[in-house]
């Protein structure tokens, strides 16, 4: 099968497209003919070093695609059935072993390229908004890279809410998606931007601030909170956060400060599958848009990494094989 590998850490370039093995599946896994693939900033945390992984390896987590064959243990899923997945490694590639424990059938009415990536991103913003802060109505609450892929996923369940959202993004058309998502408030980044977002709240600050950017909005994020406000940092597109002084959070006002992670809030299959209905059900239901805004064939991989490393994408971005 053809795949994307990396054998040594690096820029985008070091995503090469070339012929493997197919994998081999275990006894709780399936052996997935992929479909679509979604690309990630995590993606690019383990081609660069910045998270630990050993090398060669094929990158990527979730996708879509049909079920080839099962391994003897599974009894959830049959061949032939439409899946959806992410945690499993080795994604971009035209075969994947999935881990049954991580795959969920795609619902009839769900186009399979927006199944590729609803699951990591659309799970992270139901976490998020269900688990780590559930704004309640008229919560101002502040997210950044509102026109990112759960930049726009995040606007709007916080916004169905009641939540009043305020985004940040860099350019006037990103402003006009985040908009439509719900967003109240569309400021741009800037020295001044705690300032502004203490001008739309009255002098008071935010209730929380969904933070997947990390390095160039944490101080901003941090000041613009109000009394026992919580900052959810659960990304560093921008590069990670320098060491932080917890102590900074007292005289600021009690803030909370987290870094959650995917994988924390779906330590059960219960919890997992719960994360899951909700999303492909309220994309089924049109409730929720998610936005494909690109797609790549799988030898483009190195294309799609250089454009989402450079923000300038919006919504999500999928590989086909």
């Amino acid at each position: 099968m053809r795949a994307i590998q990396v054998s040594e850490h690096g820029g985008p370039e070091v995503l090469r497209y070339v012929e493997v093995p197919d994998p081999r599946i275990g006894p709780g896994q399936l052996l997935v003919d992929t479909r679509a693939v979604g690309v990630n900033y995590i993606d690019i945390y383990f081609r660069t070093g910045q998270y630990p992984q050993a090398t060669p390896y094929i990158p990527g987590s979730e996708g879509t695609g049909v079920v080839a064959a099962v391994g003897a243990e599974v009894t959830e899923f049959a061949v032939g059935d439409r899946v959806a997945w992410a945690a499993a490694p080795g994604s971009y590639a035209d075969r994947v072993a999935v881990d049954a424990e991580v795959a969920v059938k795609v619902p009839d009415g769900v186009d399979q390229t927006v199944a590729a990536a609803a699951l990591l991103q659309g799970m992270t913003a139901h976490y998020l908004i269900e688990s780590v802060f559930r704004p309640e109505p008229g919560d101002p609450v502040l997210i950044h890279a509102g026109a990112g892929g759960v930049g726009l996923l995040l606007t709007q369940m916080a916004a169905a809410k009641g939540a009043r959202v305020i985004t940040t993004v860099s350019t006037d058309d990103k402003e006009t998606l985040s908009r439509e998502a719900g967003a109240a408030e569309v400021l741009r980044y800037g020295d001044d931007l705690a300032a502004r977002v203490r001008d739309l709240t009255d002098g008071e600050g935010v209730a929380a601030v969904y933070d997947g950017v990390g390095a160039s909005t944490f101080e901003a994020s941090l000041a613009a909170l109000r009394v026992r406000g919580t900052l959810a940092l659960f990304g560093a597109a921008s590069g990670p956060v320098p060491p932080f002084d917890p102590q900074r959070l007292n005289p600021a006002g009690s803030l909370w400060l987290t870094r959650p992670s995917l994988g924390a809030y779906t330590r059960t299959r219960t919890e997992f599958l719960w994360r899951a209905a909700d999303v492909f059900d309220a994309i089924a239901a049109g409730t929720l848009t998610l936005r494909i805004g690109a797609t790549y064939p799988l030898a483009d991989a190195a294309e799609a990494h250089r454009d989402l490393a450079a923000r300038e994408t919006t919504g999500s971005l999928v590989l086909l094989p």
